[in-house]
């Protein structure tokens, strides 16, 4: 007989111990992929932009940091569930695909660059990614 957790239940539970803990949500800068279709579209003369992913809930921790480093590091642990979530409408097959692409995280009024991404799993399924970015 069996006593686990199926995986749904594991993502609903991590959604909730986000939520207690933290709340807080960050967008994500992905590059747009809509280009035009006139000739300086097709050339790469236009800027195509930038679009925005916003993830919730998340729990954001102040890292310490050194003299020489970034004068800010954050590490933000994110919710597998909304990260599956955004993947389909995004046109990307697997989470790596989605942090590989990403230009910046939005936290208030700050940008930080991605430094690491960590799946963190539980009895095989992945509930969370922790991000350590720096500013």
């Amino acid at each position: 007989m069996g006593c686990g957790m199926c995986g749904a239940g594991l993502l609903r539970a991590a959604d909730a111990l986000l939520k207690a803990l933290g709340n807080e949500s960050v967008s994500l800068l992905l590059p747009a992929t809509a280009m035009a279709s006139d000739a300086g579209g097709q050339l790469g003369l236009v800027d195509p932009g930038m679009q925005e992913v916003v993830i919730s809930p998340v729990i954001a921790r102040e890292l310490t940091t050194g003299n020489l480093g970034p004068r800010r590091r954050v590490e933000f642990t994110l919710p597998a569930s909304t990260v599956t979530q955004q993947l389909p409408v995004l046109g990307m097959a697997a989470a790596e695909n989605l942090f590989d692409s990403v230009l910046g995280i939005i936290y208030g009024s700050d940008v930080f660059h991605v430094e690491t991404v960590v799946p963190e799993s539980f009895a095989g399924t992945v509930c969370f990614y922790v991000v350590t970015a720096v500013e």
